[in-house]
């Protein structure tokens, strides 16, 4: 896989949690699970796991993961930790390897899609000829 789109798809799938990644620890982690959905969480806390000594090696990643756990839902900041994690995957093909499987994994945990916050919309499977409506009394006619 290329690690463009290996780091892309981690860099995505990270962001959400990032914010109780960043500051995991016994009660932390706990409330995270709870909130985010244990499967998921534990996908995201392995990946993270194995990526976060990379990351602290680097101070532009640092500062790329912290600018994703303040606002994950910021594409600019998702952004630059995908190019931090692309960097990062670059250097090492052994993690490369790691990664993807701890991704392929995590995919095959995760087959049922999870939706985490106000109004979000979770899809799993091919949506593509789908009509997916979101806001409050709206109806298909």
């Amino acid at each position: 896989m290329d690690v463009s789109i290996l780091a892309a798809e981690i860099a995505a799938f990270l962001a959400p949690y990032l914010p109780d990644l960043a500051k995991l620890g016994g009660k932390a982690a706990e409330e995270a699970s709870k909130k985010l959905g244990s499967d998921a969480f534990e996908s995201a806390k392995g990946l993270w796991g194995r990526l976060r000594p990379k990351v602290e090696a680097k101070p532009a990643a640092q500062e790329a993961v912290m600018d994703v756990a303040a606002s994950p839902e910021d594409k600019d900041a998702q952004a630059a930790l995908r190019l931090q994690l692309k960097k990062i995957l670059a250097e090492d093909e052994t993690l490369v390897q790691e990664i993807l499987g701890l991704w392929q994994e995590a995919k095959a945990r995760n087959a049922g899609a999870v939706a985490k916050g106000e109004r979000s919309v979770a899809v799993s499977g091919n949506v593509s000829k789908s009509v997916i409506v979101t806001g409050d009394g709206n109806q298909v006619g």
